[in-house]
């Protein structure tokens, strides 16, 4: 009888995946322990190898989406009879979760072997892609995939060598598909916003105090190699107040509302196919600089694809920020089930009277929005306020 590959289960959260990619050709052979595809999940990417070796047959397609336990192809003993019409396949209802080690039990055959997404520069395209590629002579360094994350698919080929030469004038632009990371990110923020009761407030503080400490720290810490960064106090910030209003840092879940005993600070970093959000665990248990180096290095490993399923899983609030890019002021969308998500705006020329006599200011723009399902107006300004008054008394930061 053949075995079963199954789709993972990566977390107990997890809901969906897509086979992004097979490094296994459709009736080509596979050893033991050899990656066979490449999953796609909501947080984190990973390969998956075989249990046993064999001749490997798909059932999923590249960038179709499945539940966990799903069958998404079979491996044949090398002396067994490969049918022309393949079994019907049955999900396993038993499939368990990876753990934050990869460990599994016995009812997958499949495992993860490296986690993160991979970081190599080879052009991504399917199996059937580069054999058609090759049959039609044409540079798949010239086709603009449509597949999961940008991959090359046979129909993109096809269409490439079908494809006439411009001649004067302009060609209209390629529609591109809503897949992958992008998919993900379209669905879960579409759901928050039907699923969730969303509110934003804001409030502008005076970071005057706050700039002064952080360019006393960077040439303090200079020779530790430690950049404290704006985003680092105002996540000691958020810490602090989160510990004096412990609702905006508990989870609604199943008509419940769950307090967390732990701050676990997620902190939105930007890739170029999408948004991610690692998480640093026990945030209030850290010192301003124990945060400020974890930061970086979170940051640094979304950036080139290395985040680990523990550093994206049990966030209980979010920070994120565009004022790198300019923005005053932006309502943020709750990283369900979440009860809150700070966003961050510029600093920027204010003023402010004292009195009576202006005095020239840098303020910042925070956007609180939060589920009112879980508190209501009052409590959430009186943590936004407390977020603000940490920052304009910086030195709470760092005691």
């Amino acid at each position: 009888m053949p075995t079963e590959i199954y789709l993972v289960k990566v977390g107990m959260t997890m809901t969906e995946g897509i086979v992004d990619e097979w490094y296994v050709a459709d009736g080509d052979s596979v050893e033991q322990g050899e990656p066979v595809y490449r999953l796609e999940t909501e947080k984190v990417n990973m390969d998956v190898e075989a249990d046993v070796a064999g001749v490997v047959k798909h059932i999923a397609q590249v960038g179709e989406t499945l539940a966990p336990g799903d069958v998404v192809g079979w491996i044949f003993a090398a002396d067994e009879t490969i049918p022309d019409v393949l079994p019907t396949p049955k999900p396993n209802p038993n499939i368990v979760a990876l753990d934050g080690e990869g460990d599994q039990t016995s009812v997958t055959v499949a495992k993860v072997v490296s986690k993160g997404t991979s970081t190599d520069t080879r052009i991504k395209a399917s199996p059937a892609a580069r054999r058609l590629a090759d049959e039609l002579d044409v540079d798949l360094a010239q086709v603009q995939g449509t597949g999961p994350r940008g991959r090359i698919t046979k129909d993109d080929v096809t269409a490439a060598a079908a494809k006439p030469a411009v001649v004067g004038g302009s060609e209209a632009l390629d529609e591109i598909p809503l897949s992958g990371m992008r998919k993900v990110i379209a669905d879960r923020m579409y759901q928050s916003l039907q699923t969730t009761a969303q509110l934003t407030i804001e409030t502008e503080a005076c970071m005057d105090d706050a700039i002064k400490l952080r360019t006393a720290l960077l040439d303090e810490w200079e020779s530790s190699g430690v950049r404290v960064t704006y985003t680092d106090l105002i996540v000691a910030a958020c810490v602090n107040a989160l510990r004096n209003h412990p609702t905006m840092n508990a989870t609604l879940v199943d008509g419940a509302i769950r307090p967390n005993a732990s701050v676990h600070m997620g902190i939105a970093v930007a890739l170029d196919e999408g948004l991610i959000v690692p998480v640093l665990h026990e945030a209030e248990g850290k010192s301003l600089q124990e945060r400020a180096t974890e930061a970086a290095s979170l940051a640094e490993r979304a950036r080139s694809n290395k985040l680990t399923l523990d550093d994206v899983n049990g966030g209980t609030f979010t920070v994120t920020s565009l004022g790198m890019y300019g923005v005053d002021t932006f309502t943020p969308i709750l990283n369900a089930p979440q009860t809150g998500i700070l966003g961050v705006g510029r600093i920027y020329d204010g003023v402010r009277w004292i009195e009576d006599r202006a005095t020239r200011t840098q303020n910042l723009r925070l956007s609180l929005t939060w589920d009112h399902r879980v508190l209501d107006g009052v409590p959430a300004a009186e943590f936004l306020q407390d977020v603000k008054n940490h920052l304009e008394s910086p030195y709470r930061l760092i005691l």
